[in-house]
């Protein structure tokens, strides 16, 4: 049986956890401490998620409309210090879609001399990015987004700081891991994210991809335990005023892919620094779907909603600006 979870807002303030058994219904799970503390206890204890989700129902039903309704969701990981949460992702892995390949190979058929630094990253990709069982292949392009802090729960509002040029949503599929007291990575499941980007800050010049990154994201709002398919469609909106403004469906996956997702997992916990102990690590897999592709300008009040059956309920928050902080008030001070 397929499992998704969720987190949500208890009466008394806690995080609990929720079994998904349709778009009205969750199942009260007997367990305090949200899903971290579910998945050390999975770790600590040599057994699954599911084992464990199995052993904690309650046989008691919360109704799922009613807690989005009043806003008791939450992404479906947390920690008590988000600066123990480490959200990164990698680009350019995806195919695209079928309007956008041919253009794109045309483009890798150039000339060397003629091909941006992307499209050779894209390339590399397609040559070496699904290496046979046991081998390494080639590493990705790979970004830092922020910790905890700058994730949104599901309905809530997303903020773009003041400063920003473009906040352009990036719907992607993302992979949840906790790092066990042993230092191995240990993979939760995965979520439906989006991943929201400065993409005119970056075209003024690759160089500043690392700056365009630094920007919130949402998660969720369910975990689904377990593999991932080998390909998973949705549908990414824009509303405004009521209306869908822009509209366009996506795919991932790794049939939708130029790397597999073991080859994207190695090259970010191949580095000793990401796995101390008790971390969480949210990471992005990339996309090949975004509004700006088609020229679209976000502006503050649009609700971005994300749906993809897999992954259960729509993801859904709404678009604000957060105002800069001054100048006076960056000022650094010497001690």
């Amino acid at each position: 049986m397929k499992k998704n979870l969720i987190q949500y807002r208890t009466d008394d303030g806690d995080i609990g956890v929720g079994l998904v058994h349709s778009s009205e219904k969750v199942e009260i799970l007997n367990w305090r401490g949200g899903i971290y503390e579910l998945a050390k206890a999975a770790i600590n204890s040599r057994r699954t998620l599911s084992d464990l989700v199995e052993e904690n129902r309650s046989g008691q039903y919360l109704d799922y409309d009613q807690l989005d309704r009043d806003q008791r969701l939450l992404s479906p990981i947390s920690h008590v210090d988000p600066a123990h949460i480490l959200v990164a992702g990698t680009g350019l892995t995806h195919l695209g879609s079928a309007d956008t390949r041919a253009a794109m190979h045309a483009k890798l058929n150039a000339d060397e001399a003629q091909m941006t630094d992307s499209m050779r990253m894209f390339r590399m990709g397609l040559e070496g990015g699904k290496p046979a069982a046991g081998q390494v292949g080639v590493q990705p392009e790979w970004f830092y987004k922020g910790d905890g802090s700058i994730i949104a729960a599901p309905g809530a509002d997303i903020e773009s700081p003041e400063f920003a040029l473009d906040f352009g949503d990036e719907v992607e599929v993302v992979g949840i891991y906790l790092i066990g007291d042993d230092g191995k990575p240990y993979r939760l499941g995965f979520a439906m994210g989006n991943e929201f980007s400065d993409h005119k800050t970056e075209k003024i010049n690759y160089l500043y991809l690392a700056h365009s990154k630094l920007r919130p994201c949402s998660i969720g709002p369910e975990l689904a335990l377990g593999e991932l398919p080998s390909s998973i469609e949705g549908i990414s909106k824009i509303i405004r005023d009521g209306e869908v403004a822009w509209q366009k469906a996506f795919v991932s996956g790794e049939d939708n892919m130029s790397h597999t997702i073991a080859n994207l997992e190695y090259h970010h916990f191949k580095y000793r620094a990401f796995l101390r102990p008790g971390d969480i690590h949210i990471h992005f897999f990339g996309t090949s779907t975004l509004s700006f592709a088609d020229n679209f300008e976000t502006r503050a009040g649009d609700i971005f909603e994300v749906q993809s059956d897999w992954f259960g309920r729509p993801l859904r928050n709404t678009y604000r600006i957060a105002k800069s902080r001054s100048l006076a008030e960056c000022e650094v001070v010497a001690l």
